[in-house]
């Protein structure tokens, strides 16, 4: 299997097992401050993030993302989204990865369109998912949660820091 697809199912397992360890309580807190919102948006986010890429098409438009809210409140929900991100992802075929596909997105300046190949835009989905779990790790931490993953949102090129023990 091709690296960007393993590196995707690796990073997106973590949503699995977090789901499987949380309560649907602790899913839909918001009481962590500055951010004050909850694990369940940003597993919702990652997810349709996933879902609006992970289409059969050339063009592809990330401003028109389900927002799936269901996701947000409960985990058996969100296991169903992330097991049916998971089928599309196994189905990708590797002459899929080099195709290029128009994407729409807005970067703050309003819509625009960039080319990428299927690859480039699983990569940033990757990077994505990455920084989004730095933010749930630091909701988890404020409602002292711990999930026992080191790795849990940091990316691979971040310098790790040496133990003193």
């Amino acid at each position: 299997m091709n690296l960007i697809l393993k590196a995707n199912l690796q990073s997106l397992d973590k949503t699995r097992v977090l789901l499987t360890i949380i309560s649907n309580d602790i899913l839909t807190n918001k009481t962590v401050s500055p951010y004050n919102s909850s694990i369940g948006s940003h597993i919702r986010h990652i997810l349709d993030f996933y879902d609006c890429v992970l289409v059969k098409s050339n063009t592809i438009d990330l401003t028109a993302r389900k927002r799936n809210s269901d996701v947000e409140t409960n985990c058996e929900k969100a296991l169903e989204y992330y097991n049916n991100i998971l089928k599309k992802i196994y189905a990708i075929e590797e002459n899929d990865l080099d195709k290029i596909i128009s994407v729409t997105d807005d970067l703050g300046l309003g819509n625009i369109r960039i080319d990428y190949t299927f690859s480039g835009l699983l990569a940033q989905a990757n990077s994505h998912t990455i920084h989004h779990y730095a933010i749930i790790n630091y909701i988890l931490e404020g409602l002292g949660v711990c999930l026992n993953d080191e790795t849990f949102g940091y990316n691979p090129t971040t310098p790790k820091v040496n133990s003193l023990n």
